[in-house]
């Protein structure tokens, strides 16, 4: 009996293991994996291979003198119509290039300043306390969320960051949940049509493969604001 209880017990406690192995496998109809790219993970989506994320050693570049000129970020935030009382959600903000030139804009408001590596939570941390700047909330993301409260963004800005999402159907469900029903995503990606545009392939996008993951995903384009140099800035909202 004390056999039959114990092999009773393995059989239950593997079938439990079992379950719980399955419910962290990637869904077959949303990923596949197959070799391609060397700056890509060998992981596919819609017919895109995910590009590799670019580590903490790439700060000095997001940061580099020249980026206002080749990028015209000054423009980009214009076109984001930031104002005073704005909630901003900084996806992948990486060293907070973005983050203390938005907190700048909305005084009143909050920018969340999400990453996934604590180097750059770090970096941000030291802008923000060396800076005393008091709106802006650092968030450690994960690969498969942005953290953040449900209905809490009004605007979200992505840049150059959703090509190397790993699960790019949970992320931009779990910023679907975050965004209030009039929220605006932008979503910048450096012009996959345009081969003068100095990026290696993988590190950009269409704007048709942009669409068709983002209607997947439930969001709709409103328009894409053709003003940068070398970035679509595609702005979408809730279908």
């Amino acid at each position: 009996m004390k056999k039959v209880s114990c092999l009773a017990f393995l059989f239950i406690a593997t079938s439990l293991l079992y379950l719980c192995h399955g419910q962290d496998t990637e869904p077959n109809e949303s990923y596949t994996h197959k070799k391609g790219d060397p700056n890509g993970i060998g992981k596919w989506y819609m017919g895109r291979e995910i590009a590799h994320v670019m580590g903490f050693q790439g700060m000095r570049w997001l940061d580099r003198t020249v980026r206002e000129d080749e990028e015209n970020t000054s423009k980009l935030l214009e076109n984001m119509d930031i104002q005073a009382g704005d909630t901003i959600a900084d996806i992948g903000a990486g060293s907070g290039y973005h983050v203390f030139r938005m907190a700048a804009m909305a005084k009143k408001g909050l920018i969340y300043a999400v990453d996934i590596q604590d180097e750059m939570l770090a970096e941000m941390r030291r802008k923000k306390e060396k800076g005393k700047v008091q709106n802006v909330r650092l968030i450690k993301g994960s690969e498969k969320s942005v953290n953040l409260p449900k209905n809490s963004v009004d605007k979200a800005l992505l840049v150059d960051v959703y090509h190397e999402f790993n699960y790019p159907v949970e992320m931009i469900a779990s910023l679907k949940r975050a965004l209030r029903p009039n929220g605006k995503v932008f979503l910048i990606e450096y012009r996959g049509e345009d081969d003068r545009v100095p990026i290696k392939r993988l590190h950009k996008m269409t704007q048709a493969q942009a669409v068709k993951e983002m209607q997947a995903a439930g969001l709709k384009l409103e328009r894409n604001i053709a003003n940068l140099p070398w970035q679509h800035c595609m702005v979408f909202s809730k279908e």
